[in-house]
């Protein structure tokens, strides 16, 4: 972030990781810190379904409308704000009228072609920020979600702001395998992000976030207690919110004792089932369903695609569109060809209670 507002080249970042180890956190964190830091930010979250341009402009408008606040509006900013008013016609975005005076952009972000038009957008609003001597930071939430195209043109616009050294700083995050989804959109990919990991706690830091709270309120708990919550949440930070919220209502005393977090864990199993995997649940077709299933019986650890289909009853190649489909769902990643591995840790044995009974698949024409 010193380096965009020095006027130096920078990396921008990927934060990867599965489901639940705090990668909103970490992003939200750092976009509190560039505003600090006197950034201009946007924020999307990039959900399944909505196109990239309807996210992006009332974003962008309040963005030029900060960037307006400090001085009356300059060349550059007026420009970015014609800029916009294409993008938006070009896409079909409602936006609403702006307040002040709008260069006109003639040929500039209208083609209605993302890779085109998004960088020429991104480029004009980031001109505008270095005439006002700031920056903007772009924050995008479940990248996965983005499609082909618009992660495509997300790229190449990072890679033409790189090349003109212009203050806009992009910041993503989401599951693991966008860093070969971006290697496939553009191959020059991997020199424009740093791609850090997000993982499970170190067991010394996850005894720390439970202790620390606990202690702050005059309580504790016992070594045992500390080791059973630890196994049991396997150190994801979500599933040690939970385990510790559930157990601190359920203690009658402290010590926080081991039998205590035995005793609570059939409800923190049961809130999880009912919420944090049902959702997820829920959204899957019957077939897929079956899939996770068959994936549960080879958890945890990444699974042979081949091994999956087999207990499936079926080959590999009759189930390889639920595969995708369950990967485009963010359900599933690929870490290697051929290996399949669950986003949402702890899911196979939730799939496992949820479906007692496994089920082999017989192919028909739709399937």
């Amino acid at each position: 972030m010193d380096r965009v507002l020095a006027g130096r080249p920078a990396k921008g970042t990927m934060l990867l990781g599965l489901r639940g180890v705090g990668k909103t956190v970490l992003l939200n964190r750092l976009r509190d810190l560039a505003g600090r830091q006197g950034y201009r930010t946007v924020r999307i979250e990039a959900p399944e379904g909505e196109a990239l341009p309807e996210l992006l402009v009332p974003e962008l408008r309040r963005t030029i409308y900060a960037l307006d606040l400090r001085r009356a509006a300059g060349g550059r900013l007026r420009r970015a704000a014609g800029v916009l008013v294409n993008f938006a016609r070009a896409f079909k975005v409602r936006m609403g009228d702006l307040e002040f005076s709008v260069d006109l952009a003639p040929g500039e972000a209208d083609t209605g072609r993302l890779e085109q038009d998004l960088p020429r957008l991104l480029i004009a609003v980031a001109e505008a920020a270095a005439e006002r001597e700031t920056a903007v930071g772009l924050f995008i939430d479940e990248v996965q979600y983005l499609s082909n195209e618009e992660l495509a043109a997300v790229i190449v616009a990072c890679h033409e702001i790189a090349q003109r050294n212009l203050p806009l700083l992009f910041i993503g995050a989401g599951l693991p395998q966008i860093a070969a989804l971006s290697g496939k959109a553009k191959s020059y990919a991997e020199r424009l992000f740093d791609f850090p990991q997000v993982g499970r706690l170190r067991r010394d830091d996850a005894r720390q976030a439970l202790t620390k709270p606990a202690s702050a309120e005059g309580a504790s708990f016992d070594d045992a207690a500390l080791e059973a919550l630890l196994d049991a949440t396997q150190c994801y930070p979500y599933f040690i919110q939970e385990w510790g919220f559930h157990v601190w209502n359920a203690a009658p005393a402290s010590p926080i004792t081991r039998d205590m977090v035995h005793a609570a864990t059939p409800h923190v199993i049961a809130h999880l089932d009912n919420n944090f995997f049902r959702v997820r649940f829920d959204q899957l077709t019957p077939l897929e369903q079956k899939y996770l299933r068959a994936m549960a019986e080879l958890d945890p650890g990444p699974i042979l695609t081949g091994r999956v289909a087999t207990i499936l009853g079926t080959r590999a190649s009759s189930v390889a569109t639920v595969r995708q489909r369950l990967i485009n769902k963010g359900m599933v990643w690929s870490q290697r060809h051929g290996e399949t591995a669950f986003t949402v840790p702890l899911f196979g044995a939730f799939m496992k209670r949820q479906m007692p009974e496994l089920l082999k698949h017989t192919p028909n024409r739709r399937t």
